[in-house]
């Protein structure tokens, strides 16, 4: 239909021409004005009905969607929620290549062309074995936190960036040792004695630490916590009704953390 050559093909590979990756710009920004269409009906109807993508990261999705899906089912039965999880970077260029409507994420992490609605906090938490001279303070301060045995998550993860950014640690990972790719591998680590660790208490909330010799310290610094928020595309129609996810999310968790937030805004 072009008349123009879109792909350089080899008996070993297929790349883009120069064409084509300008033309790759364009189809994606003609997905998100279908999808738009497609959202635009969705929004005529009764709110949060149909189909609805969203993204969720993995120090989230497994702690807090137990919590708030079963209330969200029986308020709207005919919304169908795709769920699907990846880190943070991955969902937000899905999102704006309009292969989700949402993400739900922990901020702060660094956003552009979205809309953000942030409806909990959710405090960090130190972890340690028992007999950890951590366990001497009621509350720890980046003085009183053991950087140099500091365990964390493997790299690209935002968590591990906030995590650092609340024990004051610079780059002070135990380099040594297995980095986990999830969170109940990290505590199953600090459980065996291989370092310590900071954890959020949606986490803790959830189980992770139910059976494990673990002990845990709050942070003294009304800042050692991260945000949780859901975010959209700016040139989505529907904002309101994402909005109204947000409310209803927040509602539904019922514990300090949305008081938390409540008091803080």
């Amino acid at each position: 239909m072009l008349g123009a050559t879109l792909f350089e093909r080899t008996k070993r590979s297929v790349m883009l021409t120069s064409l084509g990756q300008g033309m790759v710009v364009m189809a994606n920004d003609v997905v998100v004005k279908l999808d738009n269409l497609s959202e635009m009906a969705n929004s005529a109807g009764a709110p949060l009905t149909g189909r609805l993508r969203m993204g969720v990261i993995p120090t989230i999705g497994p702690f807090l969607l137990p919590r708030v899906l079963p209330g969200l089912r029986d308020k709207y039965p005919e919304l169908q929620l795709y769920l699907r999880e990846e880190k943070t970077h991955s969902l937000l260029r899905k999102l704006a290549d309009g292969q989700l409507e949402l993400v739900l994420l922990a901020l702060p992490y660094k956003t552009e062309r979205v809309e953000i609605f942030e409806f909990a906090i959710d405090p960090f938490l130190a972890i340690f074995p028992r007999g950890h001279r951590m366990g001497t303070f009621e509350t720890l301060t980046p003085a009183r936190f053991d950087k140099a045995a500091l365990l964390a998550l493997e790299g690209e993860n935002c968590l591990t960036d906030q995590i650092l950014d609340v024990a004051r640690a610079g780059e002070k990972i135990l380099q040594d040792h297995f980095q986990a790719s999830s969170l109940h591998t990290l505590v199953q680590m600090v459980d065996n004695g291989l370092g310590v660790t900071i954890v959020p208490k949606m986490a803790i909330d959830g189980g992770i630490l139910r059976g494990l010799r673990l002990e845990m310290r709050p942070f003294s610094s009304p800042n050692a916590h991260r945000r949780i928020a859901l975010v959209w595309r700016r040139s989505s129609v529907r904002g309101n009704e994402y909005r109204l996810l947000g409310e209803i999310l927040r509602d539904e968790l019922g514990t300090p953390m949305r008081e938390a937030f409540l008091r803080d805004s």
